[in-house]
């Protein structure tokens, strides 16, 4: 008797959440046309009034595929009890998850994490410029190390020159002869080319303050208020004219022309035909000046094999920013909105619960019913039913019927057979006790 109240109570409460069962199901129905609605306009070009009706088809019709699609799985799911077939609807089922996911989930994630995602894609990007534009800067700075030693080599052969000119350091005859004259125009070469690395200096820090400042805007761009496609638009804007600012850059490497120069140093010496008074003097100049080659041969390798250690760094590759839609936003992203994906998708999915609540619920009543006798679970309608049939097929009066209603069924209800009913006399008639049966079976006489 308990398993059969259970049963009942099982029953019953299906039956009453079956209207919230539905009111739940068009909602989340409709919530997922709504953001899909507001994912897919972004795909959408053409007039304002082609893409409202085009996105309002396509979320309707949305709405309706999981409405039906959800309420196919609530009503058969659990009464199927065989267990090919409840494979059979689990397979139905995972498919028509996953076209729904296809068709709305990933648009749901767009609508609610679009505008956040767009902010990433901006925020990957500037970092990708802050990478190019410090790269191209260092490049071009590598070159002043050279200056240090272009500077100290001018210095010396200056110095040289002096003393010879002065005390006749190297040759042991004062005065300005052959020797000053070749290292006095070592030094101006020398200079010459101090100078070129000096002045390139100043051009590369005025680029790198425009490079900068244009990077200051996008900064601003990607963490401002405000609608994210005219920022994105603004970006690119920014993006184009900071790429001209790299390519600047990378031209003012003075590195290539110190190679050249440092070659020319070596490959082009003209040392002047030596003036020197007497053949002892001359002998001595070509001496000094043979040095003095040497020297600047040694000081153009070095400058060489420096400048070979800058031009081996790679070239900064020009980055172009490539603008995306809010859904190629989300799934390129997909790993920094998780929890957005997650909410997108339990909208599309979370009638799966529903599903699997009233399969157990079902099997639960079909097990609190399976060992029940037929005479315990039959109303008083089934019973009436298949008394009136029993007279029809054999043709007995009801009263042999009544006898055949089984044991247990009397049994059931004992206290709903009222007492007997003692009628009044009929004249010539002895006294008779009348139950409700006979009464109801006897004639009425006129």
């Amino acid at each position: 008797m308990l398993r059969k109240n259970n049963a009942a109570r099982l029953q019953e409460t299906v039956r009453s959440v079956e209207t919230m069962t539905r009111f739940a199901l068009a909602v989340l129905a409709l919530a997922s046309g709504v953001y899909t609605y507001l994912g897919v306009r972004g795909l959408l070009d053409g007039t304002a009034t082609f893409v409202f009706f085009a996105a309002i088809i396509y979320s309707a019709a949305v709405s309706v595929a999981i409405y039906a699609f959800w309420t196919f799985m609530l009503r058969f799911v659990p009464l199927v009890t065989s267990a090919a077939g409840r494979v059979g609807l689990f397979l139905t089922m995972a498919v028509g998850c996953f076209m729904i996911m296809a068709m709305s989930s990933w648009l749901n994630a767009a609508a609610l994490a679009g505008s956040a995602a767009l902010e990433q894609h901006l925020a990957v990007n500037l970092e990708e410029y802050v990478s190019s534009l410090d790269q191209a800067h260092g490049n071009a700075l590598a070159a002043q190390s050279l200056l240090p030693d272009v500077q100290r080599a001018a210095d010396r052969f200056a110095k040289l020159a002096d003393d010879e000119r002065n005390s006749g350091a190297l040759t042991g005859t004062t005065g300005s002869g052959s020797v000053v004259q070749l290292l006095t125009q070592m030094s101006g070469q020398m200079s010459e080319l101090g100078a070129t690395i000096t002045n390139s200096r100043d051009q590369v820090q005025a680029l790198f303050d425009q490079g900068s400042a244009h990077l200051g805007k996008m900064r601003e761009l990607v963490s401002g208020t405000g609608e994210i496609g005219p920022r994105s638009d603004e970006f690119a804007a920014e993006s184009v004219q900071l790429n001209a600012v790299i390519t600047s850059l990378q031209s003012t490497d003075v590195a290539p022309s110190v190679k050249r120069a440092a070659a020319d140093l070596a490959a082009g010496f003209i040392a002047p035909v030596a003036n020197g008074g007497t053949s002892d003097l001359v002998a001595r100049q070509d001496t000094v000046m043979g040095t003095v080659r040497d020297s600047v041969a040694a000081q153009s390798a070095q400058l060489a094999a420096a400048a070979d250690e800058i031009l081996k760094q790679p070239r900064v590759e020009t980055h172009r920013y490539v603008p995306l839609s809010s859904a190629e936003a989300v799934l390129r992203y997909w790993s920094d909105f998780i929890p957005s994906w997650a909410g997108a998708i339990s909208i599309d999915l979370l009638p799966v619960v529903l599903v699997l609540v009233l399969m157990i619920v079902h099997d639960a009543m079909r097990r609190e019913t399976a060992g029940l006798e037929d005479a315990e679970t039959i109303t008083a309608a089934e019973m009436l039913r298949s008394l009136e049939l029993y007279r029809q097929l054999t043709g007995k009066p009801l009263a042999d019927a009544e006898e055949a209603v089984p044991a247990a069924a009397v049994a059931e209800a004992p206290a709903a057979e009222p007492p007997p009913v003692s009628a009044p006399p009929v004249p010539g008639t002895a006294d008779a006790t009348v139950t409700p049966l006979d009464t109801a079976r006897k004639p009425s006489r006129p």
